[in-house]
């Protein structure tokens, strides 16, 4: 039985955002998504999840996607941990077990550091291809596309399906493995949210922001107790996944998944892949949750 995609709006933490839900049965999952991305990335996960009748939630980050804007007086990390925060206890009341928080890149980070706050009911968390490890140079990276320097540098206004098409494109060449085998509605769902130069401007400006946050504010490791399971693409052009060596070495026990011949978002590339490995080490996480020893540390 396929349980029903939920679409509403949610007020977390003082911002109102868009949540993508599944009610349903074991680990609860809270699903976060990258820079410049926004809850539609998980939605091919969350249809096998609802084919399965598993309970999770997906939501935009605040700046991302249709959440609220960012604070301009404050950092942005933590903004985001609020947001994070509030959702794992949103759906843990809803659940009634601790969650596995599960999230790309950015969200990735953000997963690593709610998982550093013991307060939190998480069960697990699962950073695949994360931000914030190595010196970054994913932003570099995208602010150096050619067709990302002509579309902010033309002198006339450009149409929104220019924009699009502009955005989709650097999407495909830079998050993908085999860019041309990304299909129409996946671009369509994350260029949704790039509909003109001045969300474009935007998400650049966000990023320059963050930045100095993400390298100057390591995710505190030792402070993790839950399980964790890293998971990368072999092929990752924006996040390198030798990076993940200071996960591993802070917490040799962490489960790696390299997955082969995959790019930077492998909820898109290989979504079955992934649930498989959500599955199991999800069931496992919570198990390890619910064990005496586990509560007693």
């Amino acid at each position: 039985m396929q349980e029903p995609l939920f679409e509403h709006r949610l007020d977390l933490a003082g911002f109102q955002t868009r949540a993508l839900e599944l009610e349903g049965e074991g680990p609860p999952l809270l699903l976060l998504h990258g820079y410049a991305d926004s809850a539609d990335t998980w939605r091919l996960l969350l249809h096998r999840l609802g084919r399965q009748g598993r309970r999770a939630l997906a939501v935009d980050l605040p700046g991302f996607g249709t959440a609220s804007r960012l604070a301009r007086d404050e950092l942005v990390l933590p903004q985001l941990d609020r947001l994070v925060a509030a959702a794992a206890r949103h759906l843990a009341d809803e659940a009634g077990a601790p969650v596995v928080v599960a999230g790309n890149s950015l969200g990735g980070c953000a997963a690593l550091r709610a998982a550093a706050d013991p307060s939190l009911p998480i069960a697990a968390a699962v950073p695949i291809a994360p931000a914030g490890f190595d010196h970054a140079t994913w932003l570099r990276t995208i602010e150096a596309q050619p067709v990302i320097r002509h579309l902010l540098g033309a002198p006339l206004p450009v149409p929104e399906v220019a924009v699009r098409a502009a955005v989709g494109e650097v999407f495909r060449q830079l998050a993908f493995a085999h860019p041309r085998a990304a299909s129409g509605e996946v671009i369509a769902a994350f260029t949704q949210h790039h509909r003109s130069r001045r969300d474009l401007r935007r998400y650049l400006a966000t990023g320059n922001r963050m930045m100095p946050e993400l390298l100057n504010e390591p995710i505190p490791f030792h402070r993790i107790a839950v399980p964790l399971m890293l998971i990368w693409g072999d092929r990752d052009r924006l996040v390198g996944h030798r990076g993940g060596r200071h996960l591993l070495d802070a917490r040799p026990d962490t489960r790696f998944e390299l997955l082969r011949d995959v790019g930077h978002c492998p909820q898109l590339e290989v979504p079955d892949r992934v649930l498989t490995l959500l599955d199991d080490f999800g069931t496992g996480a919570a198990n390890h949750a619910r064990s005496p020893r586990a509560r007693t540390g």
